[in-house]
């Protein structure tokens, strides 16, 4: 479906006055085939194997918004500031405790994006009807390339989505349009990196291999999050007390200076995820994971792969009163968690002249 030129721009003004009133801080529209040389990223990520166990990356849905859907013709790009309303730093540094991804402090972003996003495409299909699709970090799609073509910001070197106006505490959104719509002129969110390199300099694991290339192998947040199965010991010690996620590259960015929208008020972080007590955490059972982690991110991992987690944070501790919980796991059904446990406890063993207390003490 194509508009006039007039009646194009005046949608989209309605539209981003709807999507501001949404609660959405960015917003942008850049054509379907707005983003070419992402394809050629993707497919040189792909072939040097930095997903790692994300196969689903592979499917070739992503290269392009037409090789998912089509129909497409104009993508409208959307960003909700998750502006940390707590230091990320705060709990590096106290290992009784565990770090949970600021973006992962309260309700899950999917949900409240979601949310808005069906709301701002009612209000377009009731004035302009059309097909469209929406999408929130759930299938393939180049978000981050597409939101730098519609004007929201630019890659950083840690590959994330950076805006002048929100530093890089964005949600991204996604609606996929079959109307011609005008690209967004506003390029006042668009800026550069220079020749800082404090996320790469700031990674625990040195995953930024090169300027805006990820080593998701050896990310933190991947390793925590996507990664099924034991992680590598040899990156096990530079885990610290991170038991979800990893700010670290995003923290550290001087542009976040200029981050002053404050989160949603859905987004507000639960008090219980603020410094959450590692002894505590490796008591949880199914139960008690599924209602401590109601609504949030972190429940998608599972009980078993966030306990594992906790069981390396344990392990990095080096707090002797962890080798009781720890040991209680080694005979945990999930052989994972079973060989967390024995790598903690053999850490925290060396700390404790009278060893290891019995399984079941």
């Amino acid at each position: 479906m194509t508009s006039s030129t007039s009646d194009g721009a005046t949608l989209a003004s309605g539209l981003r006055d709807e999507a501001h009133r949404l609660g959405f801080a960015a917003f942008g529209i850049c054509a379907a085939d707005a983003a070419p040389e992402a394809r050629r990223r993707l497919k040189a990520w792909l072939e040097a194997g930095m997903h790692g166990q994300m196969l689903w990356m592979e499917r070739p849905e992503r290269e392009s918004p037409a090789a998912l859907w089509p129909e497409v013709r104009s993508v409208i790009m959307l960003g909700m500031p998750y502006t940390p309303a707590v230091d990320p730093w705060r709990n590096h540094g106290r290992p009784e405790t565990g770090v949970v991804s600021v973006y992962a402090l309260g309700a899950d972003y999917h949900d409240v994006v979601k949310k808005r996003l069906k709301a701002l495409a009612r209000w377009l299909v009731a004035r302009a009807p059309s097909q469209l699709k929406l999408f929130v970090d759930t299938a393939p799609v180049l978000e981050k390339p597409l939101a730098a073509a519609a004007g929201l910001g630019w890659q950083g070197k840690h590959s994330n989505l950076l805006s002048r106006r929100h530093g890089n505490w964005l949600f991204l959104g996604a609606i996929y349009s079959g109307l011609d719509l005008p690209p967004t002129s506003d390029r006042s969110a668009i800026g550069g990196c220079g020749s800082c390199r404090r996320c790469l300099d700031a990674c625990p694991t040195g995953a930024i291999v090169a300027e805006g290339v990820v080593d998701a192998r050896l990310c933190i947040s991947y390793l925590t999050i996507e990664h099924r199965g034991p992680v590598p010991e040899t990156l096990r010690p530079l885990l610290g007390n991170r038991i979800y996620g990893c700010d670290d590259c995003l923290a550290i960015c001087p542009w976040n200076r200029f981050a002053h929208v404050p989160a949603d008020p859905a987004l507000a972080p639960r008090e219980s995820l603020l410094a959450p007590r590692l002894g505590e955490l490796l008591r949880l059972d199914e139960a008690g994971f599924r209602a401590l982690f109601r609504g949030s991110p972190v429940r998608r991992i599972g009980r078993d792969r966030f306990v594992r987690n906790c069981l390396y944070a344990a392990g990095n501790s080096g707090l002797p009163e962890l080798l009781g919980p720890v040991s209680q796991l080694a005979a945990d059904p999930n052989a994972t968690v079973a060989d967390a446990a024995r790598w903690a406890a053999a850490r925290l063993s060396a700390l404790s002249p009278s060893g290891p207390p019995a399984a079941g003490s």
